[in-house]
């Protein structure tokens, strides 16, 4: 390793979707609270409008939600849905949270789902080019000088018959972090261009939770070309990998609850088996790209996906997929549905305490310990 990894937090989140509304809310926030006394580095909260599965609705409400609650986390949007938005709307929401946590903010966007795209309206556009746009957008409507004059194929942007500089109308604020706040893109497929991108522009990335090896390597080195290609130094500390984690003081408690298909895991497997299969997405959860589809039920998934043990076992679990992959800057523990509350913070607790300090102290170029 020639980085130390560092540690951030991810919630999509996943519940079932019977659970009172106000209590899987109330979960977590507990969730990041309790990640940030720990000394998680990053919260990226997920969003969907659609989906009592996933019930955050707005991550930029549920960041501000927490603003006073979490003094040293860097919050992240996982992603804000720009195609969801004017970018006149986001921009201005943006700013605010940025203030609002004194500038521990990472806007990391993306297009959204596609049930969200449905229920307003929206499948027939490309979502991806709207994203850029809503993106460039932003970026000129907080670095440019009213009244904006801002046109594009799928936004316009104007405040020229409102203006009243002397009294504030028709001018945008704009966030604490100049120009902007660090922009992230979320990644899932192995092929895409979005990390590329990324790289060429300075920006970061995320692997998804559910992506396979492979995925996660192609990635990574397209991220890393991207920022060859801009003549930027090929550095893998801007890229996320979010992967599902749990940490008992015993191995028979940790695969007790890790590997169980009624668990919090075997449940969050299941939901994003099903989506990555209605979307004809599955390959993207494959250790490698000819692997066979009975390698990709949830059962399979949960064993191949979820890295789980006593602290030793977890640590040399992470060494491994690291050396695998190759390297990346921060690992991002995902939170799930806390089906056992005790266990859930203990796997929490471990994670932070016991399992990052054994990353860091194993010698750089070394292999990790036997399993």
């Amino acid at each position: 390793m020639h980085n130390p990894l560092k540690l951030g937090f991810f919630i999509q989140p996943v519940h079932p979707p019977l659970r009172p509304y106000a209590d899987v809310l109330r979960e977590d926030r507990e969730a990041v609270i309790l990640a940030d006394r720990l000394g998680y580095r990053e919260a990226f909260i997920g969003e969907h409008l659609v989906d009592s599965a996933e019930p955050i609705t707005s991550s930029l409400t549920f960041i501000a939600h927490l603003a006073d609650a979490c003094p040293s986390i860097t919050f992240g949007t996982g992603v804000l849905p720009l195609a969801n938005y004017h970018p006149a709307m986001a921009a201005a929401q943006v700013a605010m949270v940025d203030h609002l946590v004194q500038g521990r903010f990472v806007l990391g966007v993306g297009p959204g789902v596609r049930a969200d795209a449905e229920a307003i309206g929206d499948l027939g556009s490309d979502r991806n080019r709207k994203t850029q746009e809503a993106i460039d957008h932003m970026c000129r409507i907080w670095s440019g000088e009213p009244p904006y004059r801002i046109e594009g194929e799928f936004y316009r942007t104007t405040t020229e018959g409102s203006l009243n500089q002397q009294i504030g109308l028709g001018v945008a604020v704009r966030p604490l972090q100049r120009p902007h706040p660090p922009i992230a893109i979320t990644s899932i497929r192995p092929d895409g261009q979005g990390p590329h991108a990324a790289g060429a522009r300075g920006w970061t990335g995320i692997s998804a939770t559910y992506v396979g090896e492979y995925a996660v390597r192609a990635q990574i080195q397209n991220y890393l070309e991207g920022r060859r290609s801009a003549g930027l130094s090929a550095d893998p500390s801007g890229w996320r990998v979010a992967r599902s984690i749990f940490v008992a003081d015993d191995e028979s408690t940790a695969r007790r609850y890790a590997f169980s298909e009624d668990g919090a895991h075997g449940f969050y497997f299941h939901v994003m088996r099903t989506k990555l299969a209605k979307a004809g997405a599955l390959n993207v959860m494959r250790d490698f790209s000819n692997q066979p589809d009975s390698e990709t039920t949830t059962r399979r998934c949960v064993e191949r996906l979820v890295i789980a043990g006593t602290p030793e076992s977890v640590a040399n679990q992470i060494l491994q997929f690291r050396e695998a992959v190759g390297a990346f800057g921060t690992l991002l523990y995902t939170g799930h549905d806390w089906v056992d509350p005790a266990l859930a913070r203990r796997s929490m607790e471990l994670m932070a305490n016991e399992v990052l300090p054994r990353i860091h102290r194993a010698a750089p170029g070394t292999t990790p310990w036997p399993r």
